[in-house]
């Protein structure tokens, strides 16, 4: 199967928000204080609708600059006569959660992700818990460029207030806990759990200790600097050890705001996520709790996701890169389950954005239903050699345009036929080209990722 996607860039009509928000370095434009105010501000505009006090949960990761932008939204915000609830630390997904919980107008998110702690970002979460669209993220753009809001300034007792949610931790604990079945217990497993000195540093060891498993706890010593430093998804080796090391059950390893998560089994070996989506999404088909049988997926994820699922009786539909896009999909068409092969799982019936935590309570109960380890449980799928590579680049054209890589594309796709296919595009969160092959044969698809890199070096390389 040839498959050539030559995206445009993904921020090509904003000019500030990518495919997950805004992210930089902390203190350099976009990621500044002032920003974080006029964001702030921004959001308030568009959410302030009737009479009644509007509210906004914000959460954030463990980074030192979140406290500088997260003191700036806020102003922004109460500026505008908008109440803000503060939540500290928590995941991505909790303030999501908190946010349609708790009744608010919007929930804001103060992180970078996997980003090293230098940078930060902000994400924001309409009232009904989903990522804003593109189009609501264009209009705080118009708002802000284009100084609408200077003459609105309430006054007296119309100004916001801020105050902290002390409970926040253990509401979201509470919440995660009721994703995993009531009949079945954790007792008996051990788990390493790498927090990445991120987010989940306090609740995801908590959620798994309440179920009953013996949980190992690494990186979970956040000091704001250290986020996602040879910890966490980004570093999994850390945690393979430790599970070889501590005979456990099972691994997992979490990204800085805990939306994503990385796998290991008792082995101590690295399950990949398109295989954690076909372990999940079997189950479903099996249970008949999968809606037309279908899985979501990106472009990047593997083949073989495709061949597991067709052979139980389903089909994986697939969208561009994003987390978003795989929810606007699900949402648009139906579908409760799908993610990426990074380890964004959605089972939106639960959530409304990726959850790490809650994707790896879903793998366990498999994992307990089944009385078998995860090692067995992969074999489920089988996975085909992939190639690599995220390229540097100055500038961001339309891959069209650049005759010699499109030459280079042209001839992998022709040599690979329907065994194989091409894809190149640009990240939505990095001044970064992609590019993946994927075929039979280790050797040969590396050879066509690095012609394809060469010519891109040559094209627009940093």
């Amino acid at each position: 199967m040839a498959l050539r996607l030559a995206e445009k860039p993904a921020e090509s009509a904003r000019k500030l928000f990518g495919t997950d928000g805004i992210r930089g370095v902390a203190n350099v434009h976009p990621m500044t204080g002032e920003m974080m105010l006029q964001l702030g501000r921004a959001l308030a505009s568009l959410i302030k609708r009737g009479n009644h006090r509007h509210r906004v949960v914000i959460g954030k990761d463990t980074r030192l600059s979140g406290y500088m932008l997260e003191t700036a939204l806020a102003s922004g915000l109460c500026s505008m006569g908008v109440d803000v609830l503060l939540c500290g630390p928590l995941p991505t997904p909790a303030i999501s959660n908190l946010t349609v919980s708790m009744r608010a107008d919007a929930g804001a998110v103060i992180s970078a992700s996997h980003n090293p702690y230098q940078d930060n970002g902000i994400k924001f979460f309409s009232r009904d818990g989903f990522k804003l669209p593109d189009e609501t993220e264009a209009e705080i753009e118009d708002l802000i460029a284009n100084d609408k809001l200077d003459h609105l300034r309430p006054t007296a007792q119309s100004i916001g207030r801020a105050w902290r949610i002390d409970d926040a931790q253990g509401r979201y604990i509470v919440y995660a806990k009721n994703t995993f079945p009531r009949s079945l217990t954790l007792e008996g497993l051990t788990i390493v759990v790498d927090c990445g000195h991120g987010a989940a540093y306090r609740v995801a060891p908590a959620v798994l200790q309440e179920l009953g498993a013996r949980v190992i706890i690494i990186g979970n010593q956040p000091d704001g600097k250290n986020i996602n430093k040879g910890f966490g998804a980004l570093h999994p080796e850390t945690m393979c050890k430790t599970v070889i090391k501590c005979g456990a059950n099972l691994g997992i390893a979490l990204d800085g705001d805990a939306d994503r998560l990385i796998v290991a089994d008792e082995r101590g070996k690295i399950v990949d996520g398109d295989a954690v989506m076909a372990i999940c999404g079997i189950d479903l088909i099996r249970r008949k709790a999968l809606p037309k049988k279908t899985v979501v997926s990106t472009v990047m994820s593997n083949m073989g996701l495709d061949q597991a699922i067709e052979k139980a009786g389903g089909k994986v539909v697939r969208t561009r890169v994003g987390d978003r896009y795989v929810v606007e999909a699900m949402r648009k068409n139906g579908y409760t389950f799908g993610g990426e092969q990074s380890g964004h799982l959605i089972f939106l019936e639960n959530a409304t954005t990726g959850d790490g935590i809650v994707a790896a309570l879903a793998l366990l109960s498999v994992m307990v239903q089944s009385g078998k380890p995860m090692s067995e449980l992969a074999k489920c799928m089988e996975v085909f050699p992939q190639a690599q590579l995220g390229l540097l680049v100055k500038s961001k054209p339309e891959l069209g345009s650049l005759s010699d890589v499109m030459r280079a594309i042209r001839d992998a796709e022709k040599k690979l036929g329907k065994e194989g296919r091409v894809l190149v595009r640009y990240s939505g969160t990095e001044p970064k080209v992609r590019v993946l092959v994927e075929g039979p044969d280790q050797k040969i698809i590396d050879g066509f990722a690095a012609q394809i890199g060469g010519e891109l070096k040559k094209a627009i390389g940093a």
